[in-house]
């Protein structure tokens, strides 16, 4: 029903070469942490509960707005609620996370930390250290990783599934 709101959430979407680079860390890590699979990403604006057509209004206006592609530059593997590629706080990737909450009314709880998750699972605080050396074993040279985000995209992500399969791709910006 296109009236049902639903969550909705804006990425930043990694060059291809980057994406698969990722995606075999993440792959790796699901594998052997028993996590599940989804695309690499930078979250720009979090799940936020909107009917189809307005998410899509809001991600066209604020994309609009918007032309040039951006680096980010990694800081190494970290963990939280997460594991995670941890990313340099730079001017451009905070205003372009300001100017995409305003287009979406968006609240933020807390500062913006700019990083790429690399496995959503329930871990101990042991298993997210284990997972983040295996991230680093995979990959050596994460902590000194830079790439670009060439396309934002707009994702429908059901923050209650765990397993991720509902969550797909809506709409796609190409910055220059």
């Amino acid at each position: 029903m296109e009236s049902e709101k639903q969550a909705y959430s804006v990425w930043g979407l990694p060059t291809e070469e980057a994406r698969e680079r990722m995606k075999k860390v993440m792959k790796t890590l699901a594998t052997e942490f028993n996590g599940p699979e989804f695309e690499p990403h930078v979250t720009i604006v979090g799940a936020i509960n909107l009917t189809l057509q307005d998410a899509l209004n809001k991600f066209s206006s604020a994309c609009n707005d918007l032309k040039k592609a951006y680096v980010v530059h990694s800081k190494g593997v970290s963990t939280g609620t997460c594991v995670y590629l941890l990313l340099d706080t730079n001017p451009q990737v905070v205003a372009l996370r300001d100017h995409c909450c305003r287009h979406f009314a968006y609240e933020r709880r807390s500062p913006y930390l700019p990083h790429m998750s690399l496995l959503y699972a329930d871990l101990t605080e042991d298993e997210k250290r284990k997972a983040q050396a295996r991230a680093n074993a995979v990959d050596d040279s994460l902590g000194n990783l830079s790439f670009s985000i060439k396309r934002l995209a707009l994702y429908k992500t059901d923050t209650e599934d765990k397993s991720l399969k509902s969550w797909e791709k809506v709409a796609e910006y190409e910055l220059e």
